[in-house]
């Protein structure tokens, strides 16, 4: 399988995970700091284009009721200029709560906030990509 980069799009940083060559599992690789616009785009192409990535998986965040707010309309503006961009398939995922879970293992350790506020990003990009890879795995096998 071709790798793939997950994207949690932040106000102030991009969190960036990385499939593994099987695409199996996502780790957490680096986040980038919000420029905006091109800037943005930029990075994310440069950080595809080291990685070797043949897809994108942005995080698409939902209100608690489920529906597309604002925040949500933002990553779909984003994701689009991805594509058009870098000309790499960009797809869109529920990231409902993708920090929240990434946290836990961290309050767990008791790492503390400033430290929690400089990984969380790409922890949550990784849960963002993983969610995206099981649930394609499950569409490959049907």
């Amino acid at each position: 399988m071709k790798r793939v980069i997950g994207i949690d799009l932040g106000s102030r940083r991009i969190g960036v995970a990385l499939s593994d060559g099987l695409g199996l599992t996502a780790q957490p690789h680096t986040t980038i700091a919000r420029h905006g616009g091109s800037r943005d785009i930029a990075a994310i192409g440069a950080e595809v284009q080291a990685a070797g990535a043949q897809h994108i998986v942005v995080g698409l965040p939902l209100n608690p009721e489920g529906e597309e707010g604002p925040a949500a309309l933002r990553a779909r503006v984003f994701a689009e200029k991805l594509h058009a961009a870098l000309a790499v398939p960009v797809d869109l995922i529920d990231e409902s709560f993708s920090t929240v879970e990434a946290e836990v293992p961290l309050l767990a350790a008791d790492v503390s906030r400033a430290r929690r506020k400089q990984v969380v990003d790409k922890l949550a990009a990784a849960v963002i990509l993983q969610r995206w890879l099981d649930s394609h795995r499950r569409e490959m096998a049907r």
